[in-house]
């Protein structure tokens, strides 16, 4: 896919066999296929018999393992790829237009939260196309901070980047408590065991101002990429480990939204996008789907 088009496949793996491939191996199949939808993909009559096969989960053992060595694997993840693995989101703010209009004037600074920046894919568009932005931008690998650093553009008067476990640093330790117009939650809350996910956000929210905004993006359920899994990598409900130790969540929107709802922000929109992709290599016109949701934090008045 040229960078240039509005709905980039983010696919976090080392292992073709997992997901659909590569980002060098992925294009659009028919062009005008991305669609929102209220409901989810349907699975094709022989795509449930994928799924129901899968039902004996890893074991405690090696749930406690994953969980613990979470930021190790990742890690290791950006140490392989560096920088080279994920493309820049060009698409953030046409997707999102509240990256724009949430100010009240033109030269308003707009202060962002980019929560799992990764090394930066999101942020540095950002900063290049919109001068009146400041950027707080946290992960949970060290590499993947250190190499936000490094870039050429970044710049300490305009982002302050930090590690982060989202879980359980509060990031009032870097970020003012009800400081930040806007959340990007990228490709990341999937990343997080679900038991904690509510822990995340409400980490988020105590930093979000009321009536900030929260613009999420991450995969859906019936992604062909949850089919893509073999035998042992399945941790739970519609989660899964990759090869590399990686985990990934596959979100319903009715899960999500009772996770936002539980953590205290309200639902703005919540829908799948369904898309249709097709991997080079193997010659397959695949479905993929994502959730792109917005929530808000209520306001005074809203919340008396």
């Amino acid at each position: 896919m040229s960078k240039s088009e509005g709905f980039p496949v983010d696919i976090k793996t080392t292992a073709p066999e997992v997901e659909v491939g590569l980002k060098e191996d992925i294009s659009p199949c028919v062009v005008g296929q991305n669609r929102a939808s209220s409901s989810c993909r349907v699975l094709t009559q022989e795509e449930p018999d994928t799924l129901s096969r899968e039902k004996a989960l890893v074991s405690d053992f090696k749930l406690m393992k994953l969980e613990k060595e979470a930021q190790k694997n990742w890690d290791l993840f950006y140490k392989r790829n560096t920088t080279n693995f994920f493309k820049d989101r060009h698409w953030t703010t046409r997707e999102f237009e509240e990256l724009n209009a949430c100010r009240e004037f033109e030269s308003q600074r707009l202060v962002l939260l980019e929560a799992g920046c990764g090394v930066g894919n999101c942020v540095f568009p950002l900063l290049e196309e919109d001068l009146n932005i400041f950027v707080y931008a946290c992960d949970f690998s060290p590499r993947a901070v250190e190499f936000v650093k490094l870039n050429p553009l970044y710049c300490p008067e305009r982002c302050h980047a930090f590690q982060c476990d989202l879980t359980k640093d509060d990031l009032r330790g870097n970020v003012p408590e009800g400081s930040v117009d806007v959340v990007t939650l990228i490709f990341v809350l999937s990343a997080v065991h679900p038991d904690k996910m509510k822990l995340a956000l409400q980490n988020i929210s105590r930093v979000l101002k009321p009536g900030g905004m929260v613009l999420f993006r991450d995969y859906g359920l019936n992604d062909h990429a949850m089919l893509r899994f073999k035998a042992g990598s399945k941790l739970g409900e519609n989660f899964y480990v990759r090869q590399d130790g990686t985990r990934s969540y596959f979100f319903s929107k009715e899960f999500l939204s009772e996770l936002f709802a539980d953590a205290g922000l309200q639902s703005v929109s919540n829908d799948y996008v369904l898309r249709e992709t097709v991997n080079k290599k193997e010659g397959l016109c695949v479905p993929r789907v994502f959730l792109q949701s917005k929530f808000t934090k209520p306001g005074q008045s809203q919340s008396s």
